[in-house]
């Protein structure tokens, strides 16, 4: 895949994201569901920054199941309830740390005013693209 931030857009990059995906076929597509921030037993914590982290971990879970890896997710989409200038910080952070010095894929954030449980604050979900080598 080739990730792009062209002239004439700032940069995203701090925000844990890239502009462009570019991924080339032929390919294996795979598509994760929304992962929210609930523990195995379903529960949810109060504290927004550990709804992310939990997602997050979620999200890792379901990539390793389906054979694939973070730097393999060519884009996500986000949605917060609440959404605020404080929660995207946490958000944004949360993704830089996840993808490090990889190139971060192409992101959405959607400000909604509910998730479907009762408590869920955060949500993200992921497409991944892995490419044949030949």
């Amino acid at each position: 895949m080739k990730f792009i931030n062209p002239e004439g857009l700032y940069d995203p990059r701090p925000n844990g994201y890239s502009h462009v995906v570019v991924a080339e076929a032929p390919a294996r597509i795979i598509y994760l569901a929304g992962q929210g921030g609930e523990n195995t037993e379903g529960e949810l914590s109060d504290d927004f920054g550990a709804q992310v982290a939990q997602a997050l971990r979620n999200l890792q879970t379901a990539l390793a199941a389906a054979g694939a890896t973070h730097t393999e997710v060519a884009k996500v989409t986000a949605l917060i309830v609440d959404h605020s200038e404080a929660r995207l910080a946490i958000f944004s952070k949360a993704l830089r740390a996840m993808w490090g010095d990889h190139p971060a894929p192409a992101c959405t954030l959607i400000p909604v005013p509910r998730l479907a449980l009762d408590g869920m604050l955060f949500e993200i979900e992921a497409t991944v693209v892995q490419q044949e080598i030949y």
